[in-house]
């Protein structure tokens, strides 16, 4: 179970410098915070230098604290005109600042202009303070910082990187032992890329031996201030300290990628791929994008709370909270103009017993105000403007949006790089010369390139010719209210169903769970059952709906691809005939173990939450293309790994 998070607490020694109470040990050297980063940390790792000529750099942190050591990295690929063509900046944090903390830590204590303009940017976009990762982005995406807010010693295992340079820069091991353990340098030790760097202010024998038994070699320097010593070194290991290498990008002849499907998913993928200079070309088999379940008129997107924070409460959790910030982004690209609502969304309990639990599970975790707080029927009311059944929660962020709309939308800022074919009806997948080539159902060639991620819902197993991956359809019919029928809303209310105001006073009811049932017309019993679920959660909601009114409402069907566990099938794919041939090998198998399909990649099962798991599976695609650090921990990532059915069937010895 996760752990909630406990805030720093900001004081200041009689000196000025920033200290924690808890821990009784300050931030940084009364010296002078910038000139102490500058020396142990970019001096200590040969920075600027080492990152010059490479596109991808990463330096992996130890303790983000103020983040001086992040706006100082920061500052120095800003000023170095041969700088890498992207920073990763990935760093842990057991006890962040609050976002008002952090701001007058830095305007208190950061003399200089530049790197002060640098601290205001990092607070604008300083994330809610809940449990996991959170990717910021700055300077159009070059400069990119993964903040773990959580224990180091529960996520420094989890993590999924290639560190270059490593900042070990957690209070002194005097004050918190647990950041210097054993434990941290053997997963250092698992992260580190060849050569990789590092630098700390302390020089403590612990340390010393730990980097020895890891495969560190340190050097004893003089240190920083009034400190008279401080180490740095590489990893250079005599022996083998780790089972699997960290990730590296794909090796390529050109950077392009073939993406099939353009609904929520293929269309994220564009947008993350071209953001990082690939080529892409889309293959759609409609005559427009988002023409299946994304082209639904609207939908809903807001966290999923759960007494136990469950693997799909994490997911989602990084996946809404990754929107929100790609949102704003392609917002900004368009001027302005809004993709989704702004009055919050609010789901409403079945029953007591829930609304009892999930407020227990909001005070358990102690989640903001601004992520989620609970409701009585009361402020129900006020919220929704309309008599309600009972509380629940409200997600002050949630919201509906256009799935269309934000499909053109990241479509439109892919630009001159995305190469977009309609009318393709992609028939199979073939491996040739280092390269895909894809051919439609009439066996001619559609396209060619040595990446493809297969994003076509229902059709992606069966292209992707995958055995081990359960998927199934779920036919949804939306009902559409016309302005006037029902009592208006003043935001989104969901719970067994869901009610939606739309920007037309039409009003959003649904969705229907079908399993298996291909029928797309519309149904009379469909609509009735749709705004029965919705009068459950709302009893002054229905106003003009009688049997004649619901025969005649509007519509759409749409078919949702969900798997067995209901979790997204995000990744790159196994090569199923290698998994065969080697399945008494692999009986005890783990992720790492099983050989991939060179450049092949899905992203598709998202069933009703494409909304909330498109934009951070896009993300982890390209970072598994580019060899970059992973925006999810490596656990979670293996619950949305396209591979874990065939990992099943392994261990069960039922691959054959």
């Amino acid at each position: 179970m996760t752990d909630p998070l406990i805030p720093a607490v900001l004081a200041f020694r009689d000196n000025g410098t920033p200290y924690s109470p808890l821990y009784n040990d300050i931030y940084h050297s009364a010296v002078g915070s910038l000139e102490q980063a500058q020396y142990v940390f970019l001096r200590g790792n040969a920075l600027p230098g080492r990152w010059q000529g490479r596109r991808v750099f990463t330096v992996l942190e130890t303790g983000f604290g103020m983040g001086i050591n992040f706006l100082m990295t920061w500052a120095a690929w800003r000023a170095d005109p041969e700088r890498c063509a992207r920073l990763h900046f990935v760093s842990t944090e057991k006890h962040p600042f609050t976002q008002a903390d952090l701001r007058s830590v830095c305007a208190k204590t950061i003399p200089d202009p530049e790197i002060a303009s640098l601290a205001a940017m990092l607070a604008d976009a300083w994330p809610m303070l809940v449990p996991g990762s959170h990717r910021l982005e700055f300077d159009g995406g070059q400069v990119t910082l993964t903040l773990i807010f959580g224990d180091a010693a529960a996520t420094l295992p989890v993590l999924r990187l290639r560190a270059d340079a490593f900042y070990l820069d957690g209070f002194a091991p005097a004050r918190n032992p647990d950041i210097w353990s054993p434990a941290i340098f053997k997963s250092l030790a698992r992260l580190a890329g060849e050569e990789a760097t590092f630098s700390t202010y302390s020089s403590a024998g612990e340390i010393k031996r730990a980097l020895l038994q890891n495969g560190f070699v340190y050097q004893k320097i003089d240190g920083f201030g009034w400190k008279r010593a401080m180490l740095a070194g590489h990893f250079s290991p005599r022996w083998r300290v780790r089972r699997y290498e960290p990730p590296a990008p794909l090796a390529v002849d050109e950077r392009h990628a073939i993406v099939i499907g353009t609904g929520l998913a293929g269309c994220a993928a564009i947008e993350r791929l071209t953001a990082r200079g690939w080529r892409v070309t889309s293959l759609e088999r409609h005559a427009a994008v988002a023409r299946g379940a994304s082209g639904n008129p609207a939908g809903v997107f807001h966290p999923l709370i759960s007494r136990d924070d469950s693997v799909a409460s994490r997911i989602t959790r990084a996946g809404f909270l990754y929107a929100l910030r790609r949102w704003e982004a392609l917002e900004r690209l368009d001027g302005g103009k809004r993709l989704r609502s702004d009055a919050g969304l609010l789901q409403i309990a079945s029953d007591d017993a829930e609304a009892h639990a999930i407020r227990e599970a909001i005070e358990r975790f102690g989640y903001p105000s601004g992520y989620v707080h609970a409701v009585d029927a009361g402020e129900a009311q006020r919220l929704a403007g309309t008599p309600l059944a009972r509380g629940g929660s409200f997600f002050p962020h949630g919201g509906w949006v256009d799935p269309a709309a934000l499909c053109a939308s990241q479509c439109a800022a892919a630009g001159d790089l995305l190469t977009r074919r309609f009318d393709a009806e992609v028939g199979r997948l073939e491996r040739i010369d280092n390269q895909w080539s894809v051919f439609d159902t009439a066996g001619q060639l559609l396209g060619r390139a040595p990446v493809v991620i297969v994003a076509s819902a229902h059709e992606a197993a069966r292209l992707a010719s995958l055995r081990y991956a359960p998927t199934r359809s779920i036919r949804g019919q939306l009902s559409l209210l016309p302005p006037g029928s029902v009592a208006p809303l003043a935001l989104p209310v969901i719970g067994d169903g869901y009610a939606v105001p739309l920007a037309d006073g039409v009003t959003l009811t649904g969705a229907t769970y079908e399993l298996d049932d291909p029928d797309a017309t519309l149904r009379p019993d469909g609509h009735r059952e749709n705004i029965e679920r919705v009068i459950a959660m709302l009893p002054g909601f229905q106003r003009n709906l009688d049997s004649a009114h619901i025969a005649n409402l509007d519509g759409r069907v749409a078919f949702r691809c969900v798997t067995s566990d209901r979790m997204p099938m995000i990744g790159q794919l196994a090569d199923e005939t290698a998994a065969a041939r080697d399945a008494q090998r692999l009986r005890g198998a783990w992720p790492l173990d099983l050989t991939r399909s060179e450049g092949l990649y899905g992203a598709f099962a998202y069933g009703s939450r494409g909304l909330v798991w498109a934009t951070l599976g896009a993300e982890l695609l390209a970072s598994q293309i580019e060899g970059e650090p992973w925006p999810l921990t490596q656990d979670l990532a293996e619950d949305i790994d396209p591979a874990r059915f065939l990992i099943r069937a392994l261990r069960q010895g039922t691959v054959s």
